[in-house]
Formats: structure tokens, C-alpha cells, sequence
């Protein structure tokens, strides 16, 4: 079984190494999307320090739907263009929010959010979704949680490819 307690490692970028290590067990011969992005989420929520909020939201052929997570109740449906996830979804760019409430359009679904990293799901052309990590710290992601968190995104949708 995997311990999701905080991850012991010096600095952020072996933090993310060490972590997507684990991810890559955990998703390990399982394809199913619901299961992995449940285990998924749970993962990275406990092993990462300085979170409110990590999960998926899944494109349904129309908008953004609230999928697993881990953290507050969250917005249900969001439209591509809204918001962070939003925009990330529609520009396939990650967006690294350093102060929500700046970003023009925020979805403010927990109050206590005050930064933000947002990485889109493509498997091929094709949008999946987003994951969405949000800190109640300002400025709490950076370069290197970009890098991170686009591994960690990867890794995931290489589980679905096996579907």
C-alpha cells in the first residue's frame, strides 16, 4: 500500500521526482480514469505540503465537470475559457496563478484559494480535462511546480492510454 504522508526529500524539483515515482506505482497496470484519478488526487493532496485543493476536472464534450478531488466541496461545471481551468483547457497552456485574485474571471470556489496551478489533460488532440491544484498560500507555485506538476499530469494520461 502507498503512505501519502509528506514527502521527506531536500528540495522542491526531488520532492516532484520522488513523487512521481510513486504515482507511476500507483497507476501501474490500472486504466481505469475514475479509480487513478481518485488514487491520483488522494496522492498528491497528502504528499504535498501547502495545499486546499487537488483534483480533476473532466471535459465532457460541452464543459469542464468536477471529477475527483480532494479538499473542500468545488464548483460542479466550468466552461472552457472560464477561469483558471478554463484557460487552461482552451489555451492547452499550464497556468500558474501566483494570486487568484488577480487572474481576471477567477471562479473563486473555495474562498481560502489564493494560488493556483492549473495543467490540461490532452490524450492526443483530444481534451480530457484539467488538474487543478490550489494552495491558501499567495504565491506558492512557481517554475518548478510547473515542471512538476506537467510530469505528474503526464503520467496520468499515459495510464488512460492503455484503455
Amino acid at each position: 500500500m502507498f503512505n501519502a504522508a509528506p514527502l521527506q526529500a531536500v528540495g522542491k524539483a526531488e520532492q516532484y521526482l520522488e513523487l512521481a515515482e510513486q504515482a507511476r506505482g500507483l497507476l501501474h497496470g490500472e486504466c481505469d480514469r475514475i479509480a487513478n484519478a481518485a488514487n491520483f488526487a488522494a496522492l498528491i493532496y497528502h504528499a504535498l505540503p501547502d495545499l486546499n485543493w487537488a483534483g480533476f476536472y473532466f471535459f465532457d464534450g460541452t464543459e469542464l465537470v468536477v471529477g475527483p478531488f480532494q479538499g473542500q466541496p468545488a464548483c460542479i461545471r466550468i466552461a472552457l475559457g472560464a477561469g483558471v481551468c478554463g484557460t487552461a483547457a482552451a489555451t492547452r497552456q499550464t497556468q500558474v496563478v501566483r494570486d487568484v485574485n488577480a487572474f481576471p474571471g477567477h471562479i473563486a470556489c473555495d474562498s481560502a484559494s489564493r494560488s493556483e496551478i492549473v495543467v490540461p489533460l490532452y490524450l492526443g488532440e483530444r481534451l480530457i480535462g484539467v488538474w487543478d491544484v490550489d494552495s491558501p498560500t499567495l504565491a506558492r507555485f512557481d517554475g518548478d511546480d510547473r515542471v512538476g506538476m506537467e510530469r505528474l499530469a503526464g503520467l496520468f494520461v499515459d495510464s488512460l492510454r492503455a484503455a
